[in-house]
């Protein structure tokens, strides 16, 4: 057999694409000369979604931000939100307060004013509040009002003593004495003169005068009885008419500094009704503002900010800018966080609690704005997703305590006035939520129509890399860091498109590259710079690569002290290095893995080891199905394939998923079934369909990279290098020592469309598919049984042709 001419592995320029800023003027050398971009990059149908939903007042549109964290979804809708006032469309802010219910203390009620106004209304009560502690006082402490309750109790007094004169004489004449015992009561005595009888002067008596004295104490009685009742209504009508004088004292002390604050708020019907209320209660409740008793007066006054009576205060829950809408972050999700609570207070041992202790949630706080929330915190937090479905339906904010959630007791004190909810809802989550939720919840369709999905990467061309360096601009700007030189802001474009995997895109991966720019702007400080350069770029990459690398050292210290078997420069039969992808939480990075292939006769079916003892998973052992399937079209038309194959992974003790091997596998048993060794040097990596054409995989980049820091380990040669399906060439953005190992032809890289191409490669011999044509819809299928003799599919074949003429006695097969 003769060898092939090794073909051309790709050119230096292809495993690199270095950014231009073609669309960048000359004269912009650094980001000091770039205008801010005021925008997230890329995220054109994530922000019509937004507008759209800003734009609809209907119930029930409310968004849903999907996308990985880190995209900068937050930073897109504030961006957005505080461009665009929603006010516009004759949006009207309000303040909410919650004042006492003088008919009900028990369900405070709620008072709606224009925005702005609220704490306005507070301070004026609180001012006539106290100007009303310091007048009503002073209105009752003078010579006039003390006149004329003299007036009034004198007469009082005058009743009470001339009906108590008339008995005490009607008494006097029955020989009866009345007189006030100590305890301030009335007496009826029998008198014996000028002196009550006693028990022996009264014994001595005739039965007859016994009996009369009894029945003169008794009519005397009754007719006290009648006087002490009248006495209790004349002290009533003395009441009622000490409380009209008082009242009539106040009312002059109301009306007077009263009439400037209604009339502020004359146009305000709900405020006005509100101090029409106050102005009745505080005449019905004047003893709160006389302080006769100090002790009983103390918890109406035991306010948590100013002596003045609780039951007059303004609760000011919310209070707005006027013309700007309110957007609230809330970070912890909580069931009070989010829909408020209602606060205890305790004075000298007792505890209470009023409207003055009602306190707002995020939902008050973002009433008539935007509220955005992350929506795996909100599902975390117990009762919480079931409130907020709750008040988005009723779109009213009722504040009912957590307590009343959970138990069955009735002891809640509160009950406020529900608040009407005007509000925009934007919750940040992943897919995965999402389809959780549009799965298991079928409210939640219905409650957040729109979606806004995140993109994580973007075309690169000449005109987003400009808009990406006003993206890093704008960073730089808002983080008041060290300005990029133009060679800088390159490089980090070039870092965007690898973590994009992709010469072509961009990764919108915003934290990554805030990330980026904050460590360059530490090295740049570092050394003293006045400028971030590429080198403190690549200086800040190093650093980064340092810190999360230790697993990764680990790994390459196992081929470095051989515990890890590799060969990267002998020639074997039925082995090859294939390449794998290592990930951690925060790196992932590449190593080569060696897989053997070995036959014995059977059968024709291939024994996958890794899925046989529960290590390789359902992705790879489809990848090996599907060449079973292509052997058995190559070799297996008219008879079956007289050997069974053994594949699997060398030192391999973790779990194996993914199909990317499928083609390493392949050749390994080709080279196995011929007999024809395979190069060490080279690695591949590579899945395949059912008719040998080769399919792109993830992870190119770290993969190439992993068997090249093996071969320099283990001793570089020219001659080594990696296979890589030709769809995987528009990924590489590789580092710049294996690009200028390529570029000095110390290292190659060959991209093939089909696996027989890597089978050429790695024994050197022609594959040898006989009289190929094309099939259905263009695709490649194989007509003849006969491949080339000098091929390598010709010498398995002759192989196999001679197993099954030979037909030996059969042992009976192993179980596997």
């Amino acid at each position: 057999m003769s060898k092939l001419p090794i073909s051309s592995p790709l050119s230096s320029d292809q495993l690199y694409r270095q950014s231009t800023l073609n669309n960048l003027a000359p004269e912009c050398k650094s980001t000091k000369h770039l205008t801010p971009l005021d925008e997230i990059v890329g995220q054109e149908r994530a922000q019509q979604a937004v507008e759209f939903a800003m734009s609809m007042k209907d119930k029930g549109y409310n968004i849903y931000a999907i996308g990985r964290n880190g995209l900068g979804k937050r930073t897109m809708v504030m961006r957005y939100l505080n461009r665009h006032e929603p006010n516009g469309h004759g949006h009207t802010l309000y303040d909410w307060c919650y004042v006492n219910n003088f008919d009900e203390a028990r369900t405070p009620k709620v008072l709606k004013v224009p925005a702005g106004m609220g704490t306005s209304l507070k301070k004026d009560v609180e001012k006539l509040m106290v100007r009303l502690v310091k007048a009503l006082p002073l209105a009752f402490d003078n010579e006039m009002y003390y006149s004329r309750a003299e007036k009034l109790k004198s007469l009082l007094a005058g009743k009470q003593e001339a009906a108590l004169q008339g008995l005490t004489t009607e008494a006097k004449e029955s020989n009866v004495s009345l007189t006030i015992t100590p305890q301030g009561s009335y007496e009826l005595v029998a008198m014996n003169g000028e002196e009550p009888y006693t028990e022996e002067s009264f014994a001595a008596l005739t039965p007859k005068e016994q009996n009369q004295l009894e029945t003169n104490i008794t009519e005397l009685e009754s007719k006290l009885r009648v006087i002490v009742r009248q006495f209790t209504v004349w002290e009533e009508e003395y009441t009622d008419k000490q409380q009209k004088q008082d009242e009539v004292v106040a009312q002059d002390v109301l009306s007077h500094l009263t009439d400037e604050l209604k009339e502020k708020y004359s146009d305000q019907a709900s405020i006005k009704s509100y101090l029409a209320n106050m102005h009745t209660d505080i005449l019905d409740n004047l003893d709160l503002f006389l302080e006769d008793n100090e002790e009983q007066l103390a918890l109406s006054y035991a306010s948590l900010a100013k002596k003045m009576p609780r039951r007059y205060q303004i609760n000011v829950l919310i209070h707005q800018d006027e013309g700007k809408m309110p957007i609230v972050i809330e970070e912890t999700p909580n069931y009070h966080s989010i829909f408020g609570y209602i606060e205890n207070a305790t004075f000298k041992g007792t505890i209470f609690s009023d409207f003055s202790l009602i306190r707002p949630g995020s939902l008050h706080k973002a009433n008539g704005g935007v509220l955005m929330i992350d929506a795996a915190k909100v599902l975390e937090q117990p009762y919480v997703w079931d409130g907020l479905k709750r008040a988005l339906r009723s779109r009213k904010l009722s504040l009912s305590s957590l307590e009343r959630e959970v138990t069955l007791s009735g002891t809640i004190s509160l009950d406020p006035e529900a608040i009407p909810l005007d509000v925009k809802i934007i919750l940040f989550g992943d897919y995965q939520t999402y389809q959780l939720l549009q799965h298991y919840d079928p409210e939640f369709g219905e409650l957040f129509r729109v979606t806004a999905d995140f993109e994580d990467e973007m075309p690169r061309t000449d005109k987003s890399e400009a808009q990406y360096a006003q993206f890093i601009s704008s960073i730089v700007h808002d983080n008041k860091m060290l300005h990029c030189d133009r060679n800088a802001i390159k490089r980090i474009i070039e870092f965007s498109s690898r973590q994009a995997d992709h010469q072509n895109k961009l990764s919108l991966h915003s934290a990554d590259i805030a990330n980026l720019l904050r460590e360059s702007n530490y090295c740049a400080r570092a050394a003293n710079a006045n400028m971030i350069r590429v080198g403190h770029v690549e200086q800040a990459l190093h650093n980064h690569e340092l810190r999360v690398c230790r697993l990764k050292d680990n790994v390459m210290q196992s081929f470095v002290n051989g515990t890890t078997l590799i060969s990267t420069q002998d020639n074997v039969v039925g082995q090859v290095n294939a390449l794998s992808v290592i990930s951690t939480s925060n790196h992932q990075f590449g190593a080569p893995n060696r897989i053997t292939a070995t036959t014995a006769f059977g059968e024709g079916k291939v024994f996958d080891i890794e899925r046989k003892v529960d290590l390789g998973g359902s992705i790879h052992s489809k990848g090996v199905m599907i060449l079973s399937a292509y052997l058995a079209s190559i070799l297996g038309k008219t008879a079956k394939i007289p050997l069974t194959t053994h594949i699997t992974f060398e030192q391999s003790y973790g779990g194996v998923d993914g199909d990317s091997a499928s083609m390493a596998e392949l050749c390994a048993i080709i080279s196995a079934f011929s007999e024809l060794p395979i190069r060490q040097d080279i690695a591949i990596t590579g899945s395949m369909n059912q008719f040998g054409e080769a399919q792109p995989i993830g992870g190119v980049n770290e993969k190439i990279e992993g068997f090249f820091d093996v071969c320099v380990i283990k001793g570089r040669t020219s001659t080594q290098g990696v296979i890589i399906p030709q769809s995987n060439v528009q990924n590489l953005m590789l580092r710049s020592d294996i690009v200028d190992a390529v570029k000095k032809g110390q290292f190659n890289i060959w991209a093939i469309e089909h696996v027989t191409q890597a089978i050429e490669i790695l024994t050197g011999y022609s594959a040898g598919l006989a009289n190929l044509h094309s099939g259905v819809n263009g695709t490649t299928t194989m007509g003849q049984l006969e491949h080339p003799s000098d091929s390598i599919f010709g010498l398995a074949q002759s192989r196999l042709n001679l197993l099954r003429l030979d037909k030996p006695s059969q042992p009976e097969e192993c179980k596997h």
